[in-house]
């Protein structure tokens, strides 16, 4: 009696796979196990939105969280600074006074979640992996901020002003200023002393950081150089601040995914983007009349590289405000439901000269104002 030949598996081929199917990476297999894992995550959107924050049943080991705090361990390792925050899932992101952790919002732990995110707001906030290490060094500065009390120093509150300031609702940043670095969007160190230190860190931390080169002629240099020497003298020191506690903690939040939403966007009012609305309808198409054309977001963003560039070279202008111009474009042009209706040549010489006359209205007006 012959026995069966064991199936035998091509190296590089995932068994059950058709031939010629391309493997799973590391990222889609960890959402299946999630979609797995959770009984909710193949829920209907309307019967979703309907679930508790707090039956998520969610913490920071799920998505893509626990790689993201790795990666900022090691940086934090690399420059030798002996604290680490600890971390845990909210509403939001923030770091607390008094508090030297960071919370991290919930829908970045699991893909249907940052879906969702995306359907209701349009946007993920850090639901990419650079923006996601990006807004983790910026959280890290304020942790170490609170965790060894920098905020006292004198030298600090010489350079970055006092953090006992008000915190505002909004603020309306000068995009041409250069007492400031520039990180996360929306020149958001501008927003508040404790923000400019932050941010200021998170340049400092990022591996390969040419700080030293970028900001060579700028005033915000010696705000680098600080927090250079200031790392340096408290690296391997004990914090005094030790507290572990989770404050607005996700197991706490009764509220519901309708809910959250109603009131982020309530809070998020748009009212301040929509000045270029009329601009962008000149140039692009409701998507209502012209069914089945391409999306004007999408188009922005695969010419984006070319029209970045040519922008960069004709305004002169740091990279930063060039990038702030091409998310206000993407972003209202996928909320007004654009589509490109025109010859593809002409819609990009009209896309680049659209997007100049902001670039420039931008920084000659200054009047763009952000919630915080």
């Amino acid at each position: 009696m012959s026995k069966k030949k064991a199936r035998q598996t091509r190296p590089g081929r995932v068994p059950g796979t058709k031939r010629g199917a391309r493997r799973p990476t590391v990222e889609r297999r960890r959402n299946l196990v999630l979609r797995r894992q959770f009984w909710w995550a193949d829920l209907p959107h309307e019967t979703l939105l309907d679930l508790r924050l707090c039956d998520l049943g969610l913490d920071t080991s799920h998505g893509r969280v626990p790689a993201a705090l790795a990666r900022l361990d090691d940086e934090l390792a690399r420059r030798g600074i002996r604290f680490r925050p600890h971390c845990w899932l909210s509403e939001d992101w923030f770091s607390p006074d008094g508090v030297p952790g960071i919370a991290i919002p919930f829908y970045l732990a699991h893909p249907r979640l940052t879906r969702l995110e995306r359907r209701m707001m349009h946007e993920v906030e850090g639901g990419n992996v650079r923006w996601l290490r990006r807004i983790l060094r910026h959280e890290a500065g304020h942790a170490i901020d609170t965790a060894y009390r920098l905020r006292r120093r004198k030298h600090w509150r010489e350079l970055f002003g006092l953090a006992s300031e008000p915190y505002p609702v909004s603020y309306v940043p000068r995009p041409g200023s250069r007492r400031y670095v520039m990180h996360l969007g929306h020149w958001y160190a501008q927003s508040h002393p404790t923000e400019d230190f932050a941010e200021t860190f998170a340049v400092w931390l990022a591996p390969n950081s040419t700080w030293r080169n970028d900001y060579a002629d700028w005033p915000a240099l010696k705000k680098l150089v600080y927090v250079d020497e200031l790392m340096a003298d408290i690296h391997d020191a004990p914090p005094p601040v030790r507290s572990r506690k989770h404050i607005e903690p996700l197991r706490e939040s009764r509220i519901t995914l309708r809910q959250y939403y109603e009131e982020k966007r309530a809070y998020y009012d748009t009212s301040e983007t929509d000045r270029y609305d009329q601009r962008l309808k000149q140039v692009f198409a409701s998507r209502a009349r012209h069914p089945g054309r391409p999306a004007a977001s999408t188009f922005i963003r695969q010419v984006r590289p070319q029209l970045q560039r040519l922008l960069i070279r004709r305004s002169r202008l740091h990279p930063y405000l060039v990038n702030n111009v091409m998310r206000i474009a993407i972003q209202r042009t996928r909320d007004l439901d654009l589509c490109v209706h025109r010859p593809v040549r002409e819609t990009k010489r009209e896309t680049f000269r659209l997007l100049e006359r902001i670039l420039f209205d931008s920084v000659r007006r200054g009047r763009e104002r952000y919630a915080l």
